[in-house]
């Protein structure tokens, strides 16, 4: 569990720790903000694109091999994000990064299913989520210090330390492969796979506006919908496909997927809309904007394990329905919220929405992983990890430019304080729509 933990915590870090440091590295590598975005947007689509290909991967051929071969990845690639003197390295090497956490991710929770009796899964996510909620957290605090120190480089030599410690616990204490696991390696579905990889690539691309806008978007977004549709036809075909189609007949698994991608969407929200509102709305200035923004992640972190605990006491179906009534009424609040009462009135319901998350988090993961054989775990986490991904990229593309239009401002910096307000409002009022349908789709799935 300690290895188990460090690895959940490093992708976590290693996302959120660099967002903090675009500006300086647009200093320093004197280069345009179009260009500089890819150093983030290259983690985020190695793991988005390949996080159920891993995950799948470790099933065939060994759970341990990968992730100790997934730790080595993600942490010379740290080094090599520290040591290169040019941007396309960085790039490069941050996209390698982000395959090491991809592999990190999917085979977290897939060896958390297998490492503890089903009745105490609850807890063993409830911890991961901490870890993960605390690699949130910590990035932007400690990559500030980082930045004012030794500087930029530091931000991912950081990383190289704890993968070191994460591969000696994982050498150390990962339980060996069941012998003979290579023997699958040929099975392994690769067309599969790239379509996936490439349908994801084009949804993330056009949903980021990362290569430019009009035609382009619309461009993309049908190739991804092309290859959603080729994706779907190999698997149904292939004798080891990726995903096991018949897998999502399982009304607790395609529930699951379905409510944990509209959570995300709506969760990806508060960090959107919430920098605008707190510092255009309420006038706060950039460290005290930080400060309030911290908050979420500070709950999750605290919630996670007694939220783990509660699904193994009451059941991850009845957590799930509490944790997302808890929600709607975190958002609903936060629409309804005056200006008038300040930081508090952001601060309060975001608590109770990120509590309610946190629940969510843990009962859901818990109910999703037990639906599938150990054969499948690897590739069911990745696909829990990427509806995730996808729920974030949707609510930052989405939800941002609900956020725009009802704040009637082409340019939300200068809109004025009775707009951004009344943004927020109808932001969050979708929001509570969308989780509402969320909690629909848990109550119809359940068994």
């Amino acid at each position: 569990m300690a290895c188990l933990s460090v690895s959940m915590l490093l992708p976590a870090l290693g996302a959120s720790v660099a967002n903090v440091a675009l500006p300086t590295l647009a200093q320093a590598f004197d280069a345009p903000f179009h260009a500089i975005q890819w150093v983030v947007l290259a983690y985020l689509l190695a793991v988005t694109t390949l996080i159920v290909s891993v995950g799948r991967l470790g099933d065939l051929i060994g759970r341990r091999r990968l992730m100790l071969a997934g730790i080595g990845v993600f942490t010379v690639a740290s080094a090599l994000c520290g040591a290169t003197p040019w941007l396309g390295g960085l790039i490069a090497a941050r996209a390698l990064q982000g395959l090491g956490a991809a592999i990190m991710m999917a085979l977290t929770m897939a060896y958390a299913s297998d490492a503890v009796a089903k009745e105490k899964t609850g807890s063993v996510m409830g911890l991961l989520g901490t870890m993960s909620a605390i690699g949130t957290a910590l990035g932007p605090s400690l990559g500030g210090l980082l930045l004012a120190g030794p500087g930029w480089s530091s931000i991912f030599l950081i990383n190289v330390p704890l993968g070191l410690l994460a591969f000696g616990l994982a050498w150390f204490h990962l339980p060996a492969d069941p012998s003979g696991s290579g023997r699958s390696r040929a099975a392994f579905d690769m067309r599969g796979s790239l379509l996936l990889a490439a349908g994801i690539a084009a949804y993330a691309l056009a949903m980021t506006g990362a290569v430019g806008g009009g035609w382009m978007i619309g461009a993309l977004l049908s190739a991804a919908g092309g290859l959603a549709i080729a994706f779907v036809r190999v698997q149904a075909t292939s004798a080891s496909p990726l995903i096991r189609l018949a897998l999502f007949g399982h009304p607790v698994l395609s529930a699951g997927v379905a409510a944990n991608g509209l959570v995300s969407t709506v969760m990806m929200t508060t960090l959107v809309v919430g920098p605008f509102y707190l510092a255009g709305a309420l006038g706060l200035d950039a460290a005290r904007v930080g400060l309030v923004m911290s908050c979420g992640p500070a709950v999750a972190a605290l919630a996670g394990v007694p939220a783990g605990r509660g699904v193994d006491r009451y059941g991850a179906q009845r957590v799930m329905r509490v944790a997302l009534a808890v929600m709607v009424a975190g958002v609903a609040l936060l629409s309804l919220a005056p200006v008038a009462f300040g930081a508090l009135g952001y601060v309060a319901p975001l608590a109770v929405t990120t509590a309610g998350y946190a629940l969510f988090q843990a009962a859901n993961s818990s109910a999703v992983m037990q639906c599938a054989g150990a054969d499948q775990r690897g590739a069911l986490s990745g696909l829990l990890n990427l509806s995730r991904n996808l729920g974030f990229i949707t609510g930052a593309s989405l939800m941002g430019a609900v956020f725009a239009w009802a704040s009637g401002a082409g340019d939300l910096r200068i809109a004025s304080p009775a707009a951004l307000a009344a943004g927020m409002g109808w932001t969050y009022a979708l929001a509570a729509v969308m989780l509402m349908l969320a909690l629909v789709i848990i109550v119809r799935g359940r068994v």
